[in-house]
């Protein structure tokens, strides 16, 4: 089966796709706007989404395809309104999908791997904005 991969980049909301995309393109970089791509507006996001507790969750999911929230949370050995808050999370950001599953809902991660992009600078070369 092909491999299916989520892109993770940092963007700030200030930028258009089109513009990114075009730079892309400028890069001899291959544009290929099939490719899930998620963009995450910091660093600081990017740290909190994808924290080990987030990636363990994503990881259970995807090796156990786990039928539960419930059973999730087993699969890790947590709490399971811990996890739930977790997972509506990554949901929220289409890390994951829930799906009714009776009462439950089914955990779904729809990508095998997550392919992050993550500049240390920014493009401008001006650093980091300072929050005004």
């Amino acid at each position: 089966p092909m491999t299916q991969t989520l892109h993770v980049q940092i963007k700030s909301a200030d930028r258009s796709d089109l513009e990114e995309r075009l730079e892309a393109i400028d890069a001899g970089k291959d544009v290929n706007p099939s490719e899930p791509t998620l963009s995450i507006e910091n660093l600081e996001t990017f740290g909190r989404v994808f924290r080990s507790t987030n990636l363990e969750l994503l990881e259970a999911i995807v090796e156990h395809e786990p039928e539960s929230i419930r059973e999730l949370a087993r699969l890790v050995d947590r709490n399971p309104p811990e996890v739930l808050d977790n997972v509506n999370e990554l949901a929220d950001y289409g890390l994951i999908e829930l799906e009714e599953n009776g009462s439950a809902k089914r955990p779904v991660v729809w990508y095998d791997e997550i392919d992050a992009d993550l500049p240390l600078t920014t493009k401008s070369g001006q650093g980091p904005k300072a929050n005004a």
